[in-house]
């Protein structure tokens, strides 16, 4: 039997892309995953993601991502919620397999997980079994194999950016390195950044704190 996992790496951050990732092998082949390394692509160091994510790679039959850019976020969110975009851009990138999956596991980003297979299935062009649960990186090797390959390539996004920007962290709310950059770039243009994600509530608030600077002054 052919499965698939899904994940993404970049759903939360307020600058840079969302990457999804699919892994497809072979079932009897799943447990090789695990044995070389696979688990949550949280729980692995950068220093060792790119290395064990090629390692995997050689061990899938297919695998594929696919990017939401910042600016493609941006527009969408306007009129979806990003479960909705995540569930679209999934569909897109199972149904561009060539070996198409008969089972597919996918970490589910809805609260409800029988909602997220509802959302998915309007997008597929075929019909697999589709098991998606919360944690689903954690308990199965083709999902967190698919988790470390989407983490690679949005690290490796963030890469390229800073080539561009500077050092703007992990993209990540909570980074103190990328809120700084976030503030200092607000205060000098006035405006966010093209890698910073506009329906986000730290992109709100800090923009809206900069105005309100400019009126008290």
């Amino acid at each position: 039997m052919i499965i698939a996992g899904v994940d993404e790496a970049g759903r939360g951050p307020v600058l840079g892309p969302m990457v999804l990732g699919v892994a497809v092998i072979e079932k009897r082949n799943e447990e090789i995953l695990k044995e070389i390394g696979a688990k949550d692509s949280k729980l692995i160091p950068y220093d060792k993601r790119g290395m064990l994510c090629e390692k995997i790679k050689e061990q899938l039959i297919e695998f594929k991502t696919s990017h939401v850019l910042t600016e493609e976020l941006n527009e969408l969110m306007k009129r979806k919620s990003l479960n909705e975009i995540e569930a679209m851009r999934i569909g897109e990138t199972l149904n561009a397999l060539e070996n198409k999956p008969e089972m597919v596991f996918v970490d589910c980003p809805d609260a409800t997980e029988k909602s997220f297979v509802r959302r998915l299935r309007k997008y597929l062009s075929f019909n697999p079994k589709i098991r998606s649960e919360h944690k689903a990186d954690y308990k199965y090797p083709v999902v967190s194999a698919a988790s470390i390959i989407a983490k690679v390539e949005r690290d490796e996004a963030i890469e390229e950016m800073k080539k561009e920007f500077g050092e703007i962290g992990s993209g990540y709310s909570h980074d103190e390195v990328t809120i700084s950059f976030l503030k200092k770039w607000i205060d000098k243009n006035k405006s966010l950044p093209r890698i910073a994600r506009t329906e986000w509530e730290t992109s709100r608030r800090m923009l809206g704190d900069c105005f309100q600077k400019k009126l008290g002054e």
